[in-house]
């Protein structure tokens, strides 16, 4: 166990953040997304830590964050049409999964021995200044351990990682509040996990539909793809309308419950809530003395298939 330190999102917790990174060491900071665990996308040895601290399973690859798409044009292999949707998305909540660059310079922990690669461009000022500060390519999967309840404050980093990390930047809550979508460009273009940014601006961007492919059977190709993931304690029920005995409910528009995602069915509201209202659930349920959650409908359109996919995996039996 190590004393994690709370940095501020000022200059001179930035300049210990970046020193932290470039000794091999692990820092917790905002994205607009959720919180990322960070760690030098080029050394062996800090993203074998990130793998230890989550308890994470080692095929399962990293995101690369990166500071532009000048950086990320080092690392990935760019097709005008990735080009594009860079240009239209980036800094934003899309993460890019492209054929990996002979040369990149990465660890091969990142890809998890994949030829290719996932890379983002935060939209977070301090995760933003964090990359710059650091200089080269941040690792950073979601700061929580594997499976669980990702993280959208600071607290919530300490929480789950406390003692396993050097420190956690705090830059306060995360706006968007579910991970970035992640489309996949190694052949037709393919999300392979529904997030903070809708498919839908993807298709109109694109000119066409794009497939909504999720085999969690195979090798996953980038983060997320596991069957159950982002999962609480306590068992999961999905579109419940009333709670039965002994469920905490988590209700949203009209229907109610013991916490609402959004009173007035907003799914934009209901992804900055999910996190920390499944935090709050379990927690709940646990003082109750009960093992079981439930959750009103969302709508699957827009937002609501990141919502609906991140409780269908929290919902999943467990290994």
């Amino acid at each position: 166990m190590i004393q994690t330190a709370t940095l501020s999102s000022d200059a001179s917790g930035l300049a210990a953040a970046s020193a932290i990174l470039r000794a091999g060491g692990l820092v917790g900071f905002p994205t607009e997304t959720v919180y990322g665990l960070g760690g030098d996308a080029r050394d062996d040895m800090a993203v074998a830590r990130i793998f230890n601290a989550k308890g994470r399973p080692k095929f399962n690859p990293l995101i690369v964050h990166v500071e532009g798409l000048a950086q990320a044009e080092e690392i990935g292999v760019f097709t005008p049409a990735a080009r594009d949707l860079a240009q239209r998305f980036w800094p934003g909540s899309l993460t890019l999964v492209l054929p990996l660059r002979a040369a990149a310079g990465l660890s091969h922990l990142v890809t998890a021995d994949l030829p290719s690669v996932a890379l983002r461009v935060p939209a977070h000022p301090v995760a933003r200044a964090l990359i710059t500060a650091f200089g080269g390519p941040i690792a950073a999967p979601s700061a929580n351990p594997s499976g669980r309840i990702s993280p959208t404050t600071a607290a919530h980093v300490l929480e789950g990682l406390g003692g396993k990390i050097a420190a956690v930047l705090d830059g306060g809550p995360c706006k968007v509040g579910v991970e970035s979508t992640i489309l996949s460009l190694l052949d037709a273009p393919q999300i392979l996990r529904q997030g903070g940014l809708a498919q839908e601006q993807i298709e109109a961007a694109l000119g066409a539909p794009i497939i909504a492919g999720d085999d969690t059977s195979a090798r996953p190709l980038a983060p997320g793809q596991l069957a159950s993931h982002y999962a609480p304690n306590a068992g999961v029920r999905l579109n419940a309308t009333l709670a039965e005995r002994g469920e905490v409910m988590i209700g949203f528009g009209a229907i109610g419950g013991d916490m609402t995602l959004s009173p007035s069915g907003d799914v934009v509201q209901a992804a900055a809530n999910l996190f920390s209202s499944l935090r709050a659930a379990d927690d709940l349920a646990a003082q109750r003395g009960t093992s079981r959650i439930a959750v009103a409908p969302i709508p699957n359109i827009g937002l609501g298939r990141a919502i609906n996919d991140r409780l269908s995996r929290a919902a999943a039996p467990r290994s």
